[in-house]
């Protein structure tokens, strides 16, 4: 039987979620680390406020991606702790979703300040 939905429980069970990724994932503390420099210095470049959302927004897709990732990984060593080609398969397709996403990121950076350069 599904439970009843209750907001703020759900938003409980999230700030779990991200509390677990960040301090078992070095690589999302990583990308946290890099959220927060570059939202600072997004803030402090003479761009329109436009710009400076989308460069923020830019970079709150590679976490996103990564917490993504992590719970792929963690289904995917929940359902087996052997070798298996298939399992390797979705590991490697989420870690290539990760840095597509940084991929973009980049170039949303990039592409904002050659235009305003």
């Amino acid at each position: 039987m599904k439970p009843d939905y209750q907001f703020f429980k759900n938003f409980a069970y999230a700030r779990a979620g991200l509390k677990e990724v960040f301090q078992k994932e070095k690589s999302f503390r990583l990308e946290v680390m890099f959220f927060v420099i570059l939202s600072i210095t997004a803030l402090v470049l003479p761009y329109p406020v436009w710009a400076k959302i989308f460069l923020i927004a830019s970079m709150l897709v590679p976490l996103i991606v990564e917490l993504l990732n992590s719970a792929i990984e963690r289904v995917v060593d929940m359902v087996t702790s052997e070798y298996n080609e298939l399992a390797k398969y979705a590991k490697d397709a989420a870690a290539a979703a990760v840095m597509l996403s940084l991929t973009f990121s980049g170039v949303v950076w990039l592409g904002v300040v050659i235009y305003f350069w």
